[in-house]
Order: C-alpha cells, then structure tokens, then sequence
C-alpha cells in the first residue's frame, strides 16, 4: 500500500533493533538469580557514627543491590547501645514510607520509668510497659529491639520487659555482650528467660552471644571478637540452649555471627545445618558504604538449599507473621 513500503536501509536498522533487543533479552534471562530472596532481620535507620547518618532511601537502595526483598528496622534507645539514640518513631516512619520493604521493631529501655514499682510493684510496671509497646504494636511495629540495655539479660526490670512483650506477641532481638544483656559463660541468665517465657521468641547477637557457640567460651570473650581462624570446642551453650529450647534464635548479622561461623568454617557450617530451624539473615546495616561479609560468607558454605530458604526468609517469616 502507498506510504508503507521500507527502504532497504529502514527494513536494515529495523531488523537490527529488534536482533539487539532479542540478544538482550536472552542475555537477562539467562542472568542467574537467587534462588531465596532474604529477609533482613536487622537494620538501622538514623545516624549510628558521626557524620554517616543513614536514610531510609538509602537502606532500601542497598537492599536491591543485594536481593534483600524485606528487612527489619530496629530502634536503639538505651544511653549504652549508641552515643546517637534512634527512636521507635524513626523506625516506624522508614517503614511508612516503604511499606512494602522496611518492617518496625519498637523497643524501651528497661528502666523506664512508667510507675514507681517501689510503690505499685511488679504488675503495675508491667502494666506500663504494655500500654507504650501495644501503641507501638498498632502503629506497625511487628517486634521488640534492638534490646541492648547495660543490666543483666534476667534483672527483674529485664524480666519486666519480657513479660510485656510475651503478653504482646512481639519476638525480641537482644544483645548480649560484656556490657549490655550481661551473662555468663554457659549463659545461665539467658536460659532462665527462656524457661520462664517459653512462647517469647528470642533472637541473640553480638560478641557474647555468639561467643558461646564454642565450649570453651570465658567470659572475656564476651566483649571481643575471635582471631580467625581459632577451633571451636563442641559443647558449646548455643547448641545446647537451641536444642531444649525452640524459642531461641540466632541472628547472623554483624561480626559477632560473621565471625562466629568463620573461625572455624566446618564446625560453622554443621552449626548451620543443625540449627536451621533457628536461625536467621541480618546485616546490621547501619551506614552507607559498610562491608557485608554475610553474603559472600553464605554463598562459600554452599549450604543446602532447604537450609538457605529456612535462614534466608523462612524462619523470618514465621517470627513475623508474614504472609
């Protein structure tokens, strides 16, 4: 028909374009993909060192660099978890305005002054709690942290918090060191809240907590992370305290689960496999440009894929309720 007949040159740019798109297509197709999305269960939103604060734009920017579909902000409120205190109202707000990546912990510290417990006693303290965590709860908040308070992990202001949060349904990630959520070698003190509330999930991080995946933990390993590599002995209290107890989980985030299963890689990866049903993905991202050695880590253990999906987003899934 007049007007739709192609010159050599078009019909030649034409072909062409659509040859380059096909290429491209079938190179982006072939492109490998990650066979578990993760789920984040530890993040931060704020400024954490000076200078180097952290957007929320900016955290879901790095969670698309790295497949990450969803992560958990938590808030970090005692005057000994950071010189630069990141509310629950900032968590919250990250995830009002990402609704579909960025989920809110809230948190309290342990000594805040909601009675005078002196005077009203224990269930009036608790009473207190309960209210502050379930407007947090409606607001969206789906869990309790980062719980890095300096008093030990069972002091009864400690014991008030978990009640409050068992009462609420809101798992907690804690921190346990030499400072802040302080036990023992063995972790005594941890294992006390796990009998007294045994629906509360729990998730343990940092030096101390991990520290005691090994048999021979002392309590100055607490406050310090392991030369790598160095043995881990077995008859470690993670392993003991995961296998008696379901509702203890384990966060891989930061150096402390980092370097926990790099010591000593063999013995990390059973760690893994075993304990797998309690385990959890975090990075602990706090600023732009920090180093995340948890994904090249993962990726060298070449662990099961039945094992990746459960710490990559299964076992989140589940402490979330997520659909």
């Amino acid at each position: 028909m007049p007007g739709l007949e192609l010159t050599r040159r078009e019909f030649q740019r034409s072909a062409l374009a659509a040859g380059t798109l096909v290429v491209a297509s079938a190179i982006h197709a072939a492109e490998p993909k990650p066979k578990n999305k993760y789920i984040d269960m530890h993040t931060h939103v704020g400024t954490f060192y000076y200078g180097k604060p952290l957007s929320a734009d900016e955290l879901v920017r790095m969670m698309d660099e790295h497949s990450i579909e969803k992560a958990c902000v938590l808030p970090l409120v005692s005057p000994e978890s950071t010189m630069y205190l990141q509310p629950t109202e900032g968590a919250l707000a990250a995830a009002k305005a990402h609704p579909d990546r960025l989920i809110a912990f809230c948190c309290l510290d342990a000594r805040v002054s909601t009675t005078n417990p002196a005077r009203y006693g224990h269930v009036a303290g608790v009473r207190g709690m309960i209210e502050i965590l379930d407007r947090y709860k409606q607001a969206g908040a789906r869990g309790f942290g980062e719980h890095k308070v300096g008093l030990p992990f069972d002091h009864p202001q400690m014991m008030m918090v978990y009640e409050a949060c068992d009462k609420l349904e809101l798992p907690i990630l804690f921190h346990l060191d030499d400072l802040r959520g302080i036990d023992t070698p063995g972790l005594p003190r941890l294992e006390n809240v796990l009998k007294t509330f045994p629906k509360l999930p729990l998730i343990g991080h940092a030096a101390g907590f991990w520290a005691s995946i090994s048999g021979d933990a002392t309590f100055a390993d607490f406050g310090r992370y392991p030369e790598i590599p160095k043995p881990t002995m077995p008859g470690g209290a993670l392993d003991r305290l995961m296998e008696k107890y379901p509702n203890l989980y384990g966060d891989l985030s930061e150096p402390g689960g980092e370097k926990a299963i790099t010591r000593d890689p063999a013995f990390g990866r059973e760690f893994i496999i075993r304990n797998a049903k309690q385990l959890v993905f975090g990075t602990d991202f706090l600023m732009g440009g920090q180093q995340i050695p948890q994904f090249e880590l993962l990726d060298s253990l070449k662990l099961p894929e039945d094992v990746q999906a459960k710490i990559y987003r299964e076992n989140a899934k589940k402490l979330l309720r997520l659909g």
